[in-house]
């Protein structure tokens, strides 16, 4: 695919997110999606194949207290990559609010997201969730 299909996909996916439907995202993962959360926090690794991908949001999703919303600022396209600017929305189940601002890149491989870094406010993500419950277990060195 050229870098204006890809781009649509992304936008596709993040007309769904931005009214709190993932399913576009959930099915645009590819099945060796590999997705890097940058910085130090607990939740900063590599999660390597859509298991360990699911398993990071079903993590995520069980501290908020509603649906997830990611609105787009800007789409960026160059080949296989696509830059994503975004903020995403929600609150948290101990009745936070979860406002972070992410830049991502995304590569696309057959229409299907195949690589993620994220880029966001690790010191947010610190101060408002909660480690995810992997951390620390014998299952983290499958990250």
């Amino acid at each position: 695919m050229d870098s204006m299909a890809n781009k649509l996909v992304m936008q596709d996916i993040f007309a769904g997110l931005a009214v709190g439907n993932a399913k576009a995202f959930y099915e645009g993962l590819a099945e060796d999606v590999r997705w890097t959360i940058t910085g130090t926090s607990a939740w900063s690794k590599l999660y390597d194949g859509k298991p360990a991908v699911l398993e990071l949001l079903a993590s995520l999703a069980a501290q908020f207290a509603g649906r997830y919303r990611g609105t787009p600022r800007r789409f960026i396209a160059e080949g296989d990559h696509v830059v994503v600017e975004y903020r995403g929305e929600v609150t948290t189940t101990a009745g936070q609010p979860y406002h972070n601002e992410y830049c991502c890149i995304y590569r696309l491989a057959n229409g299907k997201i195949s690589e993620i870094t994220e880029y966001c406010d690790t010191e947010l993500i610190a101060n408002t969730l909660a480690p995810p419950p992997f951390v620390g277990s014998d299952r983290a060195g499958i990250f």
